[in-house]
């Protein structure tokens, strides 16, 4: 993989190498192999190259075709190759050595611009057409790898990160207040519905599902299908269902393997992780190489005040799957002394943003260092499972049957399930007719804290704006069991903000995360299937609990009575800063040029909590959690100099000092 970088000027007016240099120049910080550039008049292309596959070892980059008058720079990992040999009619001695750019550039040269329908992956490219005098490039249709432009009459500029295109003169860095209204305004996990916007204003990117067309000057933004939401997949028994369900996902996992280096996985105790190691060790094994796992635990001083049904330890399940599967070396990291207070700096350097998986941040971070240290090439993840193979909430089913209803259905699954998560059906009924109707529910609903500033809110229009996408001051609005998983697959909003963070995390550390569960074959599988294949027999995620029958050990593949927690610890790990953390907020609540932006009357009763908490005997709560997403805004705006007049480099530099520790 690659950070790729280009300039293309409008009218052929020369394009200055200093300027390109200058782009090439701040891609450095991050660990290459190599660096290539590749300039013709008012086309300028650089790669900053990363060697992954055995392929892309001495690979030509930006590759110039002197036949075709094509030129590619691409940060690209091809999953579908045989078939496009096949289609491209690619002889064998050459699919041994062929690069994946190169097969990408041999696959425009067939189909232009409907090229993205072919490929499967995780890709940005650029290509510049000499013959036409255009660039071409598309970003996958999930957005696992990041692409950022910007653009004038004259000038088009690209990068996979933000800050080399804030070293061109022409490109100034103001703050976006629409992306920062919405970012504040969504109370989940999202960033921004407006995908094509970035936090800095002269800034755009690629749309995951999205080509981007640049003719005189003038771009083209182009969206393009290759979700199969609407397709019917049928068989007369099933068995056929998962057996075709463990051909499709072991070719998607086979696929990611392809790396001249040691190949790792994030494992917990659950079934997403477990079954993309499952599958991927006993492919491991034919290739004589082992399975590296990293798994993250709580500090050993971490008091749980989780419920009796989680387990923030989830050593017992995790070494009940290596056992198992075999052909593993499992690797188990308490991350001592990291914490999520102390990586913010750090964190908002690597993906140029806010961001809101803060309770994660510590142990995501923690994994992809170790890795780096073992030479790990791929590093495997199931994070898309949730959505894809292992999607399937029992209770969200069961109240669709009871208010279809479908009592004799309900009645035979609620027998069953109540037997398989150990709570009488008796507990269950009361609970699935509040989730049905509404009214009988007496308990007031609670809402997430408001971390954007109301006026703030009304000079954006955001409120009105989100509801048009189906997002209220909660969250989602108007789904169920029926629609959830189109709605949630379909708008690349939801995919926009991993892809992004993954793909410089990946930069960052020189390696490449991947995950199975996000491929597009097994995702039209998953969604072309029938709803009683993910819950059925009283098993919630029932597809990838019968499909993983001899590959997983069933104290993982059938436990519907334990919940692993990762990063639970994270409030426990933050208070020897506690103190640091409260006189920050201090300071957050005098400074007048954020208050514009941020709901000061929610942070001040945030920090009324966090100061009552004492020896860090204290559950975790929403008013905690919405004072660190302030806290990393309000770190953000200050490096990022939303008032003008002060570098990148020393914003945070200043940032830095501030805080104690530095």
């Amino acid at each position: 993989m690659s950070a790729i970088a280009g300039i293309v000027y409008a009218n052929n007016e020369p394009v200055s190498i200093d300027q390109g240099l200058e782009m090439m120049k701040a891609l450095q910080k991050y660990p290459s192999d190599d660096v290539q550039t590749w300039q013709q008049e008012n086309v300028f292309l650089g790669c900053h190259a990363q060697w992954i596959t055995p392929e892309s070892i001495m690979e030509q980059l930006p590759y110039y075709d002197y036949d075709r008058q094509l030129v590619i720079t691409a940060d690209a990992m091809i999953d579908n190759r045989e078939e496009l040999f096949t289609k491209l009619g690619v002889n064998h001695e050459e699919r041994k050595v062929m690069s994946d750019s190169q097969l990408i550039l041999l696959s425009y040269a067939k189909w232009e611009d409907e090229v993205v329908k072919h490929l499967i992956g995780d890709f940005a490219f650029m290509i510049w057409d000499e013959k036409s005098q255009k660039l071409f490039g598309a970003r996958d249709f999930s957005g696992t790898r990041s692409l950022y432009f910007y653009h004038n009459n004259e000038r088009f500029a690209f990068c996979t990160v933000m800050e080399p295109l804030l070293r061109l003169p022409y490109i100034k860095k103001q703050l976006n207040e629409e992306w920062l209204a919405e970012y504040l305004a969504i109370p989940n996990m999202m960033d921004s519905v407006d995908v094509s916007k970035t936090v800095v204003k002269d800034i755009q990117q690629v749309p995951p599902s999205h080509t981007i067309t640049v003719v005189n000057g003038k771009f083209t933004l182009s969206k393009y299908h290759v979700l199969s939401l609407d397709e019917k997949i049928r068989f007369q028994k099933d068995e056929e269902y998962i057996k075709a369900f463990r051909d499709i996902f072991q070719e998607a996992v086979d696929s990611r393997l392809r790396t001249f280096k040691s190949v790792g996985s994030q494992l917990s105790g659950g079934l997403d992780s477990g079954s993309v190691v499952s599958f991927a060790a006993k492919t491991l094994q034919k290739q004589n190489k082992k399975l590296h796992t990293y798994s993250s635990i709580p500090v050993k001083d971490f008091n749980d005040y989780t419920p009796r049904h989680y387990f923030p330890d989830e050593r017992t399940f995790i070494r009940a799957t290596v056992d198992y599967v075999g052909n593993i070396e499992d690797h188990y990291l308490s991350l001592d002394g990291k914490n999520s207070y102390t990586d913010i700096d750090d964190w908002l350097e690597i993906i140029e943003k806010p961001y809101k998986f803060f309770e994660n941040s510590f142990w995501i971070k923690g994994i992809f260092e170790q890795a780096r240290k073992e030479d790990i090439g791929i590093l495997l993840s199931g994070a898309r499972g949730n959505f894809t193979i292992s999607w399937g909430a029992a209770i969200d089913y069961y109240s669709h049957l009871l208010r279809s209803m479908k009592w004799i259905h309900l009645s035979h699954e609620l027998k069953k399930y109540s037997r398989n998560i150990g709570v009488r059906r008796k507990k269950l009924l009361p609970y699935l007719g509040k989730k049905v109707f509404p009214i009988l529910n007496n308990e007031e609903k609670y809402k997430f804290p408001m971390l954007i500033n109301p006026n703030f809110a009304k000079k954006m229009n955001v409120f009105e704006k989100l509801e048009k996408y189906g997002i209220g001051l909660d969250g989602f609005t108007g789904l169920t069991i029926i629609n959830e998983r189109k709605y949630l697959i379909g708008n690349e909003f939801i995919w926009e903000s991993n892809g992004t963070t993954f793909s410089k995390l990946s930069l960052q550390y020189g390696l490449l995360l991947r995950d199975p569960t996000n491929d597009i074959r097994v995702i039209n599988y998953c969604m072309s299937i029938p709803l009683n294949h993910f819950i059925n027999d009283g098993m919630d995620r029932a597809l990838i609990r019968k499909a993983t029958e001899g590959y997983l050990p069933d104290k993982v593949r059938l436990n519907q009575k334990h919940k692993g927690v990762q990063g639970a610890d994270w409030f426990h790990r933050m208070t020897p800063y506690w103190t640091d953390l409260i006189e920050e907020a201090k300071q957050l609540l005098r400074d007048k040029d954020v208050a514009q932006y941020l709901n000061m009357e929610s942070i001040r009763n945030a920090l009324s909590t966090a100061m009552e908490v004492q020896n860090g005997d204290f559950t975790p709560n929403p008013e905690l959690r919405i004072l660190i997403r302030a806290i990393i805004v309000y770190r953000f705006l200050h490096s990022f100099d939303f008032k003008g007049g002060e570098t990148y480099e020393k914003g945070m530099e200043r940032a830095k000092t501030r805080i104690v520790g530095y």
